[in-house]
């Protein structure tokens, strides 16, 4: 399916504006890219913000979040549908009108397209994690996955860069766990490991009713210190070869870090206020990687 340029356009319009809409870290990122690249991303972005929306913002149809939310089902369902028949070339949202474009423009993996949606539809219902290796594989899903569609688009030339890409969204995954921990926890999601619940004698309803005791302090700064295990990994597995062009991906990684230290600034309160960094200091923590990667800087 070939699409005018004036729809093509449109189309495009719609994905910047769904990302700038949303206000994300990633738009930060793409500052410093060509417009070409900086515009397959904003589709990117704009596929994995519709698909988060489906089970993140029920409608009123909705049933409470303690069951299966069977709207949202119907919805993910559909989207899945609209998802194959991008792949094959014959999309029906402005969306993936563009997603298919950009897929003819760079090689990336339609496997995370897909894994993407299995990431999501964990979500349905009250997901809860047994154990950390549980929670890897969601953590995977919805972040790993999309570091891995957008460094087709940084590009790169090194294998090694897509270890970096799947530990550096880990990271970032664990890091917005931590940031909405209150809210998910009100909605029904207790993404923290069970096991590590256990360990620290923190129950669920202490996450729910926002209670920052010593044993909650202690589980949230043994979950912070795992988030800086995988950004220290991201770091190591980056190949020298491709660090100036994941500068995007370097923008998120110092932006997502500044978010961590200001969860642990505040003693690891995420219940009482949003954990949130203004659009000013997010500029500067962009221009300070740029410049530190301008001058080959780590």
């Amino acid at each position: 399916m070939t699409t005018t340029g004036s729809a093509a356009a449109v189309d495009g319009g719609v994905c910047r504006a769904v990302t700038k809409a949303s206000r994300s870290n990633f738009a930060f990122a793409f500052l410093f890219l060509p417009r070409p690249k900086r515009e397959a991303l904003y589709a990117i972005y704009a596929y994995c913000r519709v698909t988060d929306d489906l089970v993140d913002e029920p409608g009123p149809a909705d049933p409470a979040p303690e069951g299966t939310a069977d709207a949202r089902v119907e919805r993910l369902r559909a989207w899945r549908a609209e998802l194959d028949a991008s792949l094959a070339g014959t999309p029906g949202h402005p969306v993936t009108r563009r997603l298919t474009e950009v897929l003819r423009d760079f090689p990336i993996p339609r496997d995370c397209f897909v894994e993407l949606l299995s990431g999501v539809e964990m979500d349905l219902g009250r997901p809860r994690y047994p154990t950390f290796a549980d929670l890897e594989r969601y953590c995977y899903r919805v972040a790993g996955v999309v570091g891995l569609m957008c460094i087709e688009v940084f590009g790169y030339s090194q294998p090694g860069t897509r270890l970096y890409a799947e530990r550096l969204g880990m990271a970032f995954q664990l890091t917005n766990i931590l940031r909405d921990l209150g809210k998910d926890a009100k909605a029904g999601r207790v993404y923290l490991p069970q096991e590590d619940l256990a360990r620290f004698g923190v129950s669920e309803a202490d996450l729910v009713a926002g209670h920052l005791t010593p044993p909650v302090q202690a589980l949230l700064r043994f979950e912070a210190d795992r988030a800086w295990q995988f950004y220290a990994a991201a770091r190591a597995a980056l190949p020298r070869e491709d660090r100036r062009k994941m500068l995007p991906a370097e923008v998120m990684r110092v932006i997502y870090a500044r978010l961590l230290r200001d969860i642990e600034a505040r003693g690891y309160d995420v219940f009482s206020r949003p954990v949130a960094l203004s659009d000013t200091r997010r500029i500067l923590l962009a221009f300070s990687c740029w410049a530190r990667n301008r001058l080959g800087c780590s």
